[in-house]
């Protein structure tokens, strides 16, 4: 099948198109309903009628973006008309939705002149927080955009304007940056002279390029004073004087190229007539105006950028619009101005130059990206965009007065934001606030490794822990250069081999296991193992927990931790937990690691903890001890193990030892049908839904949360090693270092706890 027919297929399976409309509030019951519509919408009506602003309070106003569009300049298609328009303006839905949860109407215009188009949209913009305007020909959409903005109170954005311009501005900076030189010093040509190609002169020249060095051509060539033919207002504003009159000439001696045009209009022998160190961004799609092979080999020295996913510094408009509407509508801005699209500049200039994390490397399947000549800007699916664009551009809206609604505590807001990227997001993001309080010692034993030396980077810039790299220091200086990085300080490289302390090592090592048939010799060779050297840190309080796992084996990594750490006082079943999330809730699953076959005691004991490790995660734990036989329904010697964990559980509760909700032994879909279980099983202590899942086998709990992974989309963090006398989790095969940083930080948490 070619992509032109498996993308109609994509299009047409299931629901046709890509979008559909949810309701954010249950109508499940009468009473929902008449809440929903007749008589209790009458009461936010009132209020609204009361205090217009209210509106903002009692609807979807304030998240939602219409998408509006009349088909004259669709994508590289051209006019098209609107209803051939639709599946883009749906598309654009698509990502206003999934990189800043904005919600979208796309409002396709049978609308031919401005006025209609004008017209149509004063008349809706009382539905809308944000008007995006889209696909319309120049130069109606400069007065459609430009009267819009002066007659409404609500942000009106042209992203084939500014989205194009405020992505290529910000490579602009780190360009000229790159090439020592500043915008003062930018001799830019713009092949082009419609709506993006405007619009990214206008703002070249108000992030401060003078004006006069701007050269604008458009199909009959430069654009210059007392051209008359094809002129109109919008380039005359760009005329030069100058003798100049084509794309070719305009280029001699020129330091950089804005292409917004058609493709091919650019040849190497043009490429060559420019200065040293071009810097050349094609950007006409789906083809750029010079192929990136053919500008690399007519100029080694380029920095290239185009709008292809294929190649190097992709200027993609998914990098500002989402992001833009996202802070102007979280203050209520009453348009985006300069200043915000300014501060969007700048923050996605300044993001490309911090550490690139390792999912966007992944997904690039670029291992040594980093900021240089081949990324000047981020990646669209790095979710950190969200983080740094919205705030500055809120921040500036806020500043420059255009805001109607302030926000003072912007690292709440930032947290804010933060939780839109996921539910894990939500999860984790309070473990490492308690985490910054403690600033504990977490010691790596894959300590040479990449990834993890890029997470104890972020772990101590961030103030989330004190990162312990157990390495030779060379390693570590090796990585460091490899990336092109810096150690921060709070980060502690620890060689084994000269560690102070290692003969008191090998001694209690030899000490604690001697009797295990470990010689004196054995031990100083045990030692030589990372692992096994981490976790005599831990032990003899030189690091207050350990995170390892992220090469090892399981097994290999465990044994030791329950040889040397060991479980708490009285514990007698260390268990392994996965905190499993989900989109609407929390589940934790135990034991799905350690103990194949669980006795009735142990079980008890897996529930205590992990009860313990809800609670830490701000969950109110209920649980539910699994089975495949309800309450005694079915007599088998591994159903009776598990009703006698529940007795010894009830005996612990009536000891006060027991303080949470349990119940069992019952099936899952007993246990997540509370309205069955009371009509079936009145009698059940359990109340609603359990959120601690405990099974009764290791098999069962191993294949429930790797089926919930696959099968329900679920986010499996883990597995903690629950029952621990100090620290231990151990990370799963191939973790990326925001999975390390966040494992961290949940044992840097367990060790201001004491452990579960």
């Amino acid at each position: 099948m070619s992509v032109y027919d498996e993308a109609l297929e994509y299009h047409r399976s299931g629901r046709p198109g890509k979008i559909q409309v949810e309701s954010s509030k249950s109508v499940a019951t009468p009473f929902d309903l008449s809440l929903a519509y007749s008589p209790g919408v009458a009461a936010p009506c009132l209020e609204i009628h009361k205090n217009p602003e209210d509106v903002y309070e009692y609807t979807a106003k304030g998240n939602l973006v219409a998408v509006v569009s009349n088909g004259t300049a669709v994508l590289g298609l051209g006019n098209i008309g609107p209803a051939a328009g639709k599946p883009v303006m749906e598309g654009k839905g698509v990502l206003f939705k999934r990189f800043a949860d904005i919600d979208v109407f796309d409002l396709e215009l049978d609308a031919k002149t401005p006025e209609e188009v004008i017209s149509v949209v004063r008349a809706l913009a009382p539905t809308f927080g944000g008007i995006n305007l889209e696909d319309i020909k120049a130069p109606d959409c400069f007065q459609i955009e430009r009267t819009l903005q002066d007659e409404l109170d609500i942000p009106v954005f042209h992203d084939d304007q500014h989205g194009t311009a405020i992505i290529a501005a910000a490579a602009l900076i780190n360009a000229l940056e790159l090439t020592n030189r500043t915008l003062a010093d930018a001799i830019i040509v713009v092949s082009g002279a419609g709506a993006a190609a405007i619009a990214c002169a206008e703002l070249a020249v108000t992030l401060g390029v003078p004006r006069e060095q701007i050269t604008m051509c458009d199909s009959k060539g430069v654009i210059y004073k007392g051209r008359g033919k094809g002129m109109n207002p919008y380039k005359e504003a760009f005329a030069i004087e100058s003798d100049r009159r084509t794309l070719a000439e305009a280029l001699v001696d020129a330091n950089v190229f804005f292409g917004v045009s058609v493709a091919g209009l650019v040849s190497q022998e043009m490429l060559k007539t420019m200065q040293p160190d071009p810097i050349v961004f094609a950007m006409a799609n789906p083809d750029p105006e010079i192929t990136y092979p053919d500008a690399l080999e007519a100029r080694p020295d380029v920095i290239m950028a185009t709008g292809r996913s294929d190649f190097p510094n992709q200027v993609n408009n998914v990098l500002g619009f989402p992001f833009i509407f996202r802070g102007a509508l979280d203050v209520r801005a009453r348009k985006v101005n300069n200043e915000m699209k300014i501060a969007a500049v700048r923050a996605l200039a300044a993001l490309a130059k911090e550490e690139v994390p390792d999912s966007i490397r992944n997904a690039y399947r670029k291992p040594d990206m980093r900021f240089g000549r081949e990324y000047i800007i981020p990646k669209p699916f790095d979710r950190r965009v969200l983080l740094w664009v919205a705030p500055a551009v809120a921040k500036a809206a806020v500043d420059s007065g255009v805001a109607r609604k302030e926000i003072t505590d912007w690292d709440a807001y930032t947290e804010r934001l933060a939780n839109l990227l996921g539910r894990t997001e939500q999860v984790i993001r309070p473990i490492i606030a308690r985490a910054r309080r403690e600033q504990k010692r977490i010691v790596f034993p894959e300590g040479s490794r990449p990834k993890i030396i890029r997470a104890a980077r972020t772990l101590a810039e961030q103030g989330i822990c004190k990162p312990i790299l157990l390495a030779n220091p060379r390693e570590v200086q090796f990585a460091l250069l490899q990336d092109g990085l810096e150690l921060p300080p709070g980060v502690e490289v620890v060689s084994p081999d000269d560690h102070p302390r290692r003969e008191e090592y090998r001694q209690a090592l030899w000490e604690l296991r001697q009797r295990k048939g470990l010689t004196p010799r054995d031990a100083s060779a045990a030692l030589r193992n990372r692992n096994t050297f981490g976790m005599m840190m831990v032990r003899m309080g030189d690091a207050d927990g350990i995170v390892t796992g992220l090469y090892y084996n399981y097994a290999d990594a465990v044994r030791p931790a329950l040889q040397i750490v060991g479980p708490k006082p009285g514990v007698n079943a260390v268990s392994g937990l996965y905190v499993m999330v989900l989109k609407k809730r929390l589940l934790f699953f135990a034991d799905c690691t350690i103990n194949v076959r669980p006795t009735s005691e142990q079980l008890a004991e897996i529930a205590i903890n992990t009860a313990k490790v809800a609670r830490t995660f701000e969950v109110e734990p209920k649980v539910a001890m699994l089975s495949f036989s309800n309450f005694g329904s079915t007599k088998s010697s591994d159903s009776q193990r598990v009703q006698r964990a529940v007795q010894i559980l009830r005996q612990k509760q009536s000891d006060g030892e027991v303080d949470f909700e349990f119940d069992g032994e019952m099936q899952a879909d007993i246990a997540f049908d509370p309205k069955l279980r009371e009509e079936v099983f009145p009698f059940s202590t359990l109340t609603g839904e359990p959120n601690v899942l405990v099974f009764p086998d290791l098999e069962s709990g191993n294949i429930a949360y790797k089926l919930l992974t696959k099968l329900a989309g679920a986010t499996a963090i883990g597995p903690l090693l629950v029952g621990m006398k100090h620290p231990v989790n151990v990370l799963q095969l191939g973790s990326d270092e925001r999975t390390i940083e966040s494992m961290a930080a949940i044992t840097a948490v367990e060790a201001s706890l004491g452990t579960y």
